[in-house]
């Protein structure tokens, strides 16, 4: 098992891994497209200075990714900047080795580097299985996003 930085020579596959992710929230958010949803700009996550994004490889296949993006923090908020991390997908086969946890510390470790100590993610509520995997290395729970489709309105 392998973790590196992805390369553009990777991003076919980590289009198909993005829609694994996509597939396995669709259960939490009825408003994802039954067809079509892209959740990332995956060249600009591996190009951008901003951006770091990490592949776990095993025997030549991607089994799980994830990347941390440096963004403007909100004026409100004491810090500038901080980490947002995403695209956090390990392959069924490899869940439970600790995977997750290996590339979430070596984002942040990338991100300390450039005076990164804040860190946010999205998960959904009712992703008990997520959001267990990410209070096991720290997070706690800090905003719940509330959505409201009323009915006669159109998802797209």
């Amino acid at each position: 098992m392998q973790i590196r930085q992805a390369t553009l020579s990777d991003v076919n596959a980590l289009l198909a891994l993005e829609q694994a992710v996509v597939d396995a929230e669709r259960p939490f958010n009825s408003a994802i497209k039954a067809q079509g949803a892209r959740y990332y700009d995956i060249p600009a996550l591996v190009t951008d200075d901003d951006s770091y994004l990490l592949v776990a490889e095993d025997n030549g296949a991607i089994v799980a990714t994830g990347y941390v993006q440096i963004r403007q923090s909100k004026p409100s908020l004491v810090h500038n900047v901080h980490g947002y991390l995403g695209f956090m997908y390990v392959a069924p086969a490899y869940r439970g080795m600790g995977l997750n946890k290996q590339i979430i510390d070596t984002l942040m470790a990338w991100a300390e580097s450039k005076q990164v100590f804040d860190f946010y993610l999205d998960v959904y509520a009712d992703n008990r299985a997520a959001i267990n995997a990410y209070e096991k290395v720290g997070f706690q729970s800090s905003m719940l996003e509330m959505k409201l489709q009323r009915p006669g309105t159109k998802a797209e």
